[in-house]
């Protein structure tokens, strides 16, 4: 083999390696892209479902937050009724009826 012939066989086996590894490198990505795509997209039905369910719990809250809110005014009315008159606690007892 001369000198000529040894570099064109090097220069072939290094396109070729160049070729199998830009191949490979292809198709890897490809194959990336296939396997996320179906395991990403979920059904129009189960978000609908997640949205509902969601809404529900929102709204329930909404009305546990409405009922406990009627209790403290409830609860704040009756002690606020019950409370000794606040110028019944302002006067100073009377000095003569002690005598």
């Amino acid at each position: 083999m001369n000198a000529d012939m040894l570099s064109m066989l090097l220069v072939f086996l290094g396109l070729m390696a160049l070729l199998g590894t830009i191949g490979k490198i292809v198709l890897t990505f490809i194959n990336r892209r296939r396997a996320v795509a179906p395991s990403s997209s979920i059904s129009l039905d189960e978000i609908a479902r997640q949205i509902a369910a969601l809404q529900q719990t929102v709204d329930t809250t909404a009305i546990e937050v409405e009922r406990l809110g009627e209790a403290q005014r409830f609860t704040t009315k009756l002690l606020a009724g019950r409370a000794e008159p606040a110028h019944a606690r302002l006067e100073p007892p009377d000095s003569t009826a002690a005598r």
